[in-house]
């Protein structure tokens, strides 16, 4: 079974057995039979306390859009080049 066949509420409750109670993920993995990366993918995820993620996902946000800016000031700055390059040689 695929990851997206189980509910969130399995998923906590999987994670749980591990972080709370102290099982390993293998024994846990093959209690439910899911997969271990599943498992070590769902502690990655929900392990971490909700505010959290959110925070997580709010970095990630604005790193997707200070990438995206950057790369948008490099082309602007190769432009600005290519155009002083230019001028210059029109200017001799």
């Amino acid at each position: 079974m695929s990851q997206g066949y189980y509910t969130e509420e399995f998923k906590r409750d999987a994670v749980a057995q591990v972080t709370d109670r102290g099982y390993s993920i293998k024994e846990v993995a093959e209690r439910l039979g899911i997969s271990t990366k599943s498992l070590y993918y769902w502690r990655k995820v929900y392990g971490t306390p909700k505010p959290e993620r959110k925070k997580d996902a709010v970095q990630s946000s604005e790193i997707r859009r200070l990438k995206e800016e950057l790369a948008r000031i490099n082309e602007e700055r190769d432009i600005l080049k290519k155009a002083t390059v230019y001028f210059a040689k029109e200017a001799t």
